[in-house]
């Protein structure tokens, strides 16, 4: 009973984190004034979208195999079959639910180089709680797939974040 209130806790905080919404910028006029001559000129509405410091990173395509990994929860404890293990450059891994969500698959920001981070993030895709965080899977059988592509060879200490404190962590070995 007590893993179930946890779980409801852990359900509402995350969808408070998500229930901010989108702000939509101030309506502004932009005034120029011609010095030469009493014209004034106003635009209104006139917004503009900067473009994001050293641009977007897209999703690296899997080109290797695929690795599965157990996200399981049962009287042994919680933990991902297997937690340690190694895989080549462009590899997936996908992450299965086998029992006892929530689960998820997260990676501690402070531990990621970075210059990683950014592509480590997007080859996450969109299904994501946030940064280097997926959202959360209930049910048996829901996954999640991470590409390893462009990423570059070191380890990858990666958690689940409900289950954290319970051990529920590994670490991905690329070459």
């Amino acid at each position: 009973m007590r893993f179930y209130g946890f779980a409801v806790a852990v359900g509402i905080i995350s969808l408070g984190a998500c229930a901010g919404g989108e702000k939509k910028p101030a309506d502004t006029t932009h005034v120029a004034v011609d010095t030469s001559s009493t014209t004034t000129t106003t635009t209104a509405g006139a917004t503009t979208t900067p473009a994001s410091a050293g641009g977007a990173v897209a999703m690296a395509p899997i080109t290797g195999t695929i690795k599965t990994v157990n996200m399981v929860g049962d009287t042994k404890g919680y933990r991902f079959e297997p937690a340690n293990f190694t895989i080549k450059q462009g590899d997936g891994v996908k992450f299965v639910v086998v029992s006892m969500g929530p689960h998820n698959v997260a990676f501690d920001p402070a531990t990621i180089p970075p210059d990683v981070k950014g592509q480590l993030d997007a080859n996450m895709g969109t299904d994501k709680m946030g940064e280097l965080s997926s959202n959360m899977k209930m049910n048996p059988g829901e996954s999640i797939t991470i590409s390893f592509g462009n990423i570059k060879p070191g380890q990858y200490p990666y958690h689940c974040v409900p289950h954290l404190a319970l051990n529920m962590k590994g670490v991905i070995t690329v070459q």
